[in-house]
């Protein structure tokens, strides 16, 4: 508001001049008159634009500060978005980790049974003169499972050289802003 009050002065003093220079040269002269009242008008005229002018610029300087602080936050949003996005991708790959890793567990204790229930049932056969079918149980349990184990290393040995191969997702750090 402050920006206006020197123009408004301005104004009210060119008014004020033109005022008295009608009294000085008398009500008498009316050519005199409408010229002095249409120089008042005329200046009155430059000055609503020199106002509009000065508001249109305000009003730009204004609009402006609100976009950039805008672009601040949407940046800001993004960058939260980002974060969240990365946590939960991270949360995610650990649960699918672990419940694979149960998943396995099960999976192991239930072939280990089975290897040691055939190895069992081998024992008993060997044991009840059966020794051809105790041998070939025995020797097919060893085999498979000796074929498990070499799958389960090849397994374990993959998914790291997959979990090395994988650069880790970094997480964008807020930027400090210049005082």
């Amino acid at each position: 508001m402050l920006k206006f009050f020197p123009g408004i002065l301005l104004v009210q003093g060119v008014t004020i001049a033109l005022f008295f220079a009608v009294m000085q040269a008398g009500l008498d002269n009316t050519q005199l008159v409408l010229a002095i009242g249409l120089l008042e008008i005329l200046f009155c005229v430059l000055a609503s634009f020199w106002f509009s002018a000065m508001t249109r610029q305000q009003h730009r300087n204004e609009l402006a500060t609100i976009k950039e602080e805008h672009a601040l936050e949407r940046e800001k949003i993004k960058v939260s978005a980002e974060r969240q996005k990365s946590k939960i991708l991270n949360k995610s790959q650990q649960q699918i980790l672990k419940e694979t890793k149960r998943a396995n567990a099960a999976a192991n204790f239930k072939v280990g049974a089975a290897f040691a229930g055939a190895l069992a049932f081998g024992g008993i056969m060997l044991y009840s003169q059966f020794v051809t079918v105790g041998l070939l149980i025995l020797t097919t349990a060893g085999g498979g499972l000796a074929g498990y184990l070499v799958r389960g290393k090849q397994l374990a040995r993959a998914r790291k050289q997959v979990i090395t191969a994988r650069p880790q997702e970094k997480i964008p750090q807020k930027k400090e802003k210049k005082s």
